[in-house]
């Protein structure tokens, strides 16, 4: 099978499903702000598949000052919003699905985009790029 992502874009870390604590940078030329990958429990509240809401803990994969990837149990829609509960802090950010990816024992692999920059959403101090003012 031909790889067809672009040097840099995590498409399937291997290790995702490891209960073990991930706090990795990762580093790639074309972001807008560092991505790390950091495994936090959240909420997450929106509308499924069906159009029925749902509110359910998730858990992260990776995150940036500017979304995350995460697994949710509820199947749901490409371009669907999202908010989702930082539980430490009560935090809300509204954010837009912009990627739907593969189903594993833990539900699928959304990710997700805040609607605004949101770089103390996740606790982590990132490093934004001076170009960070462009749209992706």
């Amino acid at each position: 099978m031909e790889d067809t992502c672009p040097k840099g874009q995590l498409t399937r870390p291997d290790y995702a499903d490891h209960d073990e604590p991930m706090n990795e940078v990762v580093q790639t030329g074309s972001r807008r702000s560092q991505r790390v990958f950091h495994r936090m429990r959240l909420q997450a509240l929106g509308r499924s598949h069906e159009g029925r809401r749902f509110r359910e803990i998730c858990e992260t994969l990776v995150v940036s000052a500017h979304g995350g990837l995460l697994n949710l149990r509820h199947e749901v829609d490409n371009g669907e919003m999202l908010v989702l509960v930082n539980p430490e802090t009560q935090e809300e950010q509204e954010c837009r699905i912009v990627y739907l990816g593969e189903s594993n024992n833990r539900g699928i692999r959304v990710g997700v985009e805040f609607l605004t920059p949101a770089p103390h959403f996740w606790g982590i101090d990132f490093e934004v790029a001076p170009n960070s003012s462009r749209s992706h």
